[in-house]
């Protein structure tokens, strides 16, 4: 058993083809493929679930760039679920943190730009006081924190869809590591929504 350097939890949040892979093979940005799926109401339910613990927002540079270029204008907008909105105005308010080699200052508001490897970010927000780290969406930081074993939470959106090629989230090589499932959820169109804990 190991002991956790302070209270927080990291937890990571990720969109994932049936086939594993988080981006398709020809645009790795284009996530036209998880529009279906990502305004169900499980998939709604399930990033409400997470955003609410967290205080921090831990992103990549591209994440951050597509997340923060979008979501604050859901604010407001005419029709928009109010699960949409709240996780807009959380995103907005909380703070940020963002890992980056090219920025040299935050463009965003409440957020810190940090050029530092992703599990020495994880170690310094750890030993603050807050909620959950939430990383979304940012595959880069996702693999770092799993190579490093600085996950606790593993939560997956699983769509019923092959992309058949682009990267894949689990890459040989991590370490072993035991977790347990803490909630599963189906819902429209075979959206998946699975959260798993990791076992220390």
């Amino acid at each position: 058993m190991t002991e956790q350097i302070a209270g927080r939890r990291v937890v990571t949040n990720m969109a994932l083809s049936l086939d594993g892979r988080y981006a398709a093979p020809d645009n790795p940005v284009d996530m036209g493929w998880v529009m279906p799926y990502a305004v169900t109401d499980v998939a709604r339910d399930h990033l409400t679930s997470l955003w609410e613990p967290a205080t921090t927002a831990l992103l990549g540079r591209v994440n951050a760039e597509g997340f923060l270029g979008f979501w604050p204008t859901v604010i407001g907008m005419e029709g928009a679920d109010p699960r949409d909105e709240g996780f807009a105005k959380w995103l907005v308010d909380t703070d940020k943190v963002v890992l980056s080699s090219t920025l040299d200052k935050a463009p965003w508001e409440r957020t810190t730009v940090v050029d530092k490897p992703a599990a020495e970010v994880v170690a310094d927000l750890r030993a603050t006081e807050g909620g959950d780290i939430l990383v979304l969406s940012s595959a880069s930081v996702v693999k770092a924190l799993l190579a490093a074993d600085e996950v606790d939470r593993l939560a997956l959106t699983v769509f019923p869809v092959f992309l058949g090629g682009g990267p894949r989230l689990f890459d040989d090589g991590l370490p072993a590591q035991r977790w347990t499932l803490v909630s599963q959820t189906a819902g429209e169109h075979g959206t998946l929504a699975l959260v798993y804990d990791r076992v220390r």
